[in-house]
């Protein structure tokens, strides 16, 4: 730990959505030092108001928060020891570059995202400066100030991990803090977790928001089930092939199983019995109902290109891009009758197996 042991961390959460703002109050109701940071105006407006309200699904909070423009980050004066990053993936990147200046020589940017994100923070301000992280919570925000978190922090579940082997003792610190927002596991093999979470994202995210259903009802849908399944064993084909290993994830026992596929099918299982409810949105279907692009090339994109790399295709995650992107430029709606393009693609694939 290297800051100020009875002042505690300087801590910034930069983007400050549903999930950002919801982990973030739970630290300001803890007592300690934060301050949102948030590109959207009308949500820093609502929240130097009236706070930040999180409706968890046994009880409302509310916190108050210094709240700042990005506009606002050319004036900060004092350093951050702890950075939690909480934008989309396709944002990582210039959100460091704006706060690099801003975090300690010492400090820390956590990447609480979707996607490989660690290797792009530590792109911008170091390996030694990066911790990568899982986070599993289902949120949603509708509403300027107000952010719905359908898991109680006992059903939240986080890792980190550190890039740098000599950052890694730095971490337990860094993970006490997060646990008043949840179970956090502190683990060495940080990038074979994000590829574990990787795998599933693939599998629902993208999936289930072309056919604008919640998740369960996704996969619920005739012939989806497959579907999201085999983008998820694509996903897992391409972590092996990256180097990852077979990890649990999420809270879940130990591997028991050498079979990849067999894995898949229990992580799916476990984030559809434990950490989502039947109205769940997933994030990318959110982005789309509010006019903004998903994480496409993130998570399927990735599962595509790394596969590639290694002479190897991906049928399903392919076309799921392709129909992504098709909604993404108004050609087509999402709808659940676009189950049938992704059904096609996933049964020429089944068959020229």
């Amino acid at each position: 730990m290297s800051w100020d042991k009875a002042r505690g961390p300087r801590i910034a959460f930069l983007g400050t959505g549903a999930q950002g703002a919801s982990i973030g109050a739970d630290f300001a109701l803890a007592g300690l030092d934060v301050t949102f940071i948030e590109q959207w105006p009308d949500h820093v407006n609502a929240i130097r108001e009236n706070g930040i309200t999180v409706n968890l699904p046994s009880r409302t909070i509310n916190a108050k928060v210094p709240a700042l423009h990005l506009c606002q980050v050319a004036e900060i004066k004092e350093p951050f020891d702890l950075v939690f990053l909480v934008v989309k993936a396709y944002d990582t990147k210039w959100a460091c570059q704006l706060i690099e200046p801003c975090l300690a020589p010492d400090g820390l940017i956590i990447g609480l995202q979707n996607g490989m994100t660690h290797e792009d923070i530590a792109d911008v301000v170091g390996r030694e400066r990066t911790i990568g992280a899982v986070i599993e919570i289902a949120s949603n925000m509708f509403v300027p100030g107000v952010t719905n978190r359908q898991n109680d922090p006992e059903t939240s579940w986080f890792a980190l991990g550190a890039l740098d082997p000599k950052t890694q003792p730095r971490v337990e610190a860094v993970a006490e803090l997060l646990r008043n927002s949840g179970t956090v596991e502190v683990m060495e093999d940080i990038r074979s977790a994000k590829w574990m979470k990787l795998v599933v994202n693939a599998a629902e995210l993208i999936p289930s928001a072309i056919i604008n259903l919640p998740l369960a009802d996704a996969a619920h849908a005739p012939g989806m089930l497959e579907v999201m399944r085999a983008a998820g064993y694509e996903a897992m084909h391409a972590a092996l092939a990256d180097g990852a290993k077979i990890i649990p994830i999420i809270g879940m026992p130990p591997v028991t199983t050498n079979h990849p596929e067999r894995y898949v099918d229990q992580i799916f299982e476990e984030v559809l019995k434990t950490f989502s409810q039947e109205d769940t949105l997933t994030t990318s279907l959110q982005d789309w109902r509010k006019g903004r692009r998903a994480e496409v090339q993130e998570v399927n994109g990735w599962v595509v290109d790394i596969l590639a790399a290694h002479g190897q295709q991906a049928p399903v995650n392919k076309r799921v891009m392709e129909v992504a992107y098709d909604i993404e430029a108004g050609r087509i709606e999402a709808r659940p009758e676009n189950s049938a393009l992704l059904i096609e693609t996933y049964k020429a694939a089944a068959d020229g197996r």
